[in-house]
C-alpha cells in the first residue's frame, strides 16, 4: 500500500507532529513499509491458535477474592483538604 504526501501531512497534523516538506517522502515510504508488513501479518493462518495472555504457557496464579483490609475511611480522608461523610470534596470544574 502506498501512502501519498497528503496522507503523511494529514497524519502529522492529527498527531500534532511538525513535519517539514523534506521529511514527507521518507515518512511516506516508511509508513508504506509498515502497512505492507501489517498486510503480510494479516495473511498468516491462525486457525486453532487461542488467545494468549503471556508468551509462556503457564496458568495465572489466582488469589482468594476476599476483603483483607478496610473499615477506616475516616483515617483516609483525615489528610484531605476537604471531606464530608468520609468522601473527598473537590471543587466544581464543570458548570
Amino acid at each position: 500500500m502506498s501512502v501519498d504526501a497528503t496522507t503523511v501531512r494529514r497524519m502529522a497534523q492529527l498527531s500534532r507532529i511538525a513535519v517539514s516538506d523534506d521529511e514527507v517522502p521518507a515518512l511516506a515510504q516508511e509508513i508504506g513499509s509498515i502497512l505492507a508488513f501489517v498486510e503480510q501479518l494479516a495473511q498468516v493462518d491462525v486457525t486453532g491458535v487461542g488467545p494468549m495472555t503471556s508468551v509462556s504457557d503457564q496458568p495465572m496464579r489466582m488469589r482468594a477474592d476476599e476483603v483483607t483490609d478496610g473499615g477506616y475511611a475516616a483515617r483516609i480522608v483525615a489528610n484531605a483538604p476537604a471531606a464530608e461523610d468520609n468522601f473527598f470534596l473537590v471543587p466544581k470544574v464543570v458548570e
